[in-house]
């Protein structure tokens, strides 16, 4: 918004012209997500407590979790209001790749926020029916790709890290696969949602990573220097990714140990759908897989538990995702969600080296 009214000015105003600058911009998203989290975040956690909005604690997981019960959730509304807020005031609003990724992430949200409204308010603990959700969920995918590929000069070349000659060409196929990516990552950063400040601190080091590569993709020069796809107008999702890391880091502040206030699934499901469609937008889908890692991992955990136990009618893990089997084996949870950190940290580093090793 202040771009598209005040950056025309600059003609007039020189002092205006600062407007024009994604890196500008970028920075000040992060700030104003930031404080909009600060402001709204005592409010909501409240709202949320006197309406008895609170987690329900599965009984067969570890028991240091029993005193989390009652613990208000939907805190993920701060980060959604944060999030499309300073983008909305930063961002070019005559960006096709900026309302796809808003699009995304609020339809993802809304479908979260049904999640946790049947079980919160409703008190029913199945919450919206996994065949409703995933079934939406493909939904909103589906219709951020599709305006996608329709999108003009819109290549769907596939950008595979560390090769910079292996660019295999998915045409109409690339759909499906964009499908995927974004609601891989959603539920994949659900799953991982289950300690203190586990899932938002991936989720940060995700959003600068791809607010670096949005960046580059988006210029140029320094796409043509990198050997990697240039996404005309894709430098405006790096203000998108300053939203996401600045509301994140806001909302950590209350959901640092202990947890005044829990994500809930109108947290996670927008964020790693804002996460798989910047990915998929910026033309980086694959290294989604290793700056995320974290969230691979923790998806696989599942996948791997479920079907041992339909197989063998054994487990892998003691308990999944793989969080809790780190927990049921004596570890405290701040050490699980900090060395998870670091590992995200590390992973964040060695994809961000891909934009040169090629």
């Amino acid at each position: 918004m202040f771009y598209n009214l005040l950056y025309p000015l600059h003609d007039t105003f020189s002092f205006f012209n600062v407007f024009r600058y994604i890196t500008f911009r970028t920075i000040y998203a992060i700030v104003t997500a930031l404080v909009i989290s600060f402001v709204i975040g005592p409010k909501i956690t409240r709202w949320l407590a006197a309406r008895q909005m609170g987690q329900t604690i599965r009984e067969d997981g570890p028991k240091s979790h029993l005193i989390k019960s009652g613990t208000p959730t939907m805190g993920g509304l701060m980060i959604l209001i944060a999030i499309i807020s300073s983008t909305l005031l930063w961002a070019d609003m005559t960006n096709r790749y900026i309302w796809l990724t808003l699009f995304s992430t609020a339809g993802f949200g809304v479908i979260g926020y049904w999640d946790d409204y049947l079980k919160c308010v409703k008190k029913d603990p199945k919450g919206l029916l996994p065949r409703y959700k995933f079934s939406l969920q493909i939904l909103v995918a589906l219709i951020t790709a599709l305006g996608l590929y329709t999108s003009p000069a819109y290549s769907t070349v596939l950008s595979v890290p560390f090769f910079k000659d292996l660019t295999p060409d998915l045409g109409i196929f690339y759909i499906p696969f964009a499908v995927l990516v974004i609601v891989g990552a959603s539920n994949a950063v659900n799953l991982t949602d289950g300690l203190d400040g586990l899932a938002v601190g991936p989720v940060m080091v995700t959003a600068v990573a791809y607010l670096i590569v949005s960046y580059v993709s988006g210029h140029i020069d320094f796409s043509e220097y990198l050997l990697i796809p240039y996404i005309k107008g894709g430098g405006e999702l790096a203000i998108i990714c300053g939203a996401i890391m600045g509301a994140s880091l806001g909302f950590l502040w209350f959901n640092a140990y202990p947890a005044s206030i829990f994500m809930g699934d109108v947290g996670s499901l927008p964020l790693g759908g804002a996460l798989g469609t910047i990915a998929v937008i910026s033309k980086h889908e694959l290294l989604l897989a290793l700056v995320g890692g974290i969230f691979v991992v923790e998806a696989l955990s599942v996948i791997l538990q479920v079907a041992s136990f339909k197989s063998r009618g054994k487990r892998i893990f003691l308990m999944a995702p793989i969080h809790h089997h780190y927990e049921l084996k004596g570890w405290k949870e701040p050490k699980i969600v900090v060395r998870f950190w670091i590992i995200s940290i590390i992973l964040g580093l060695i994809s961000l080296s891909t934009l040169k090793l090629r």
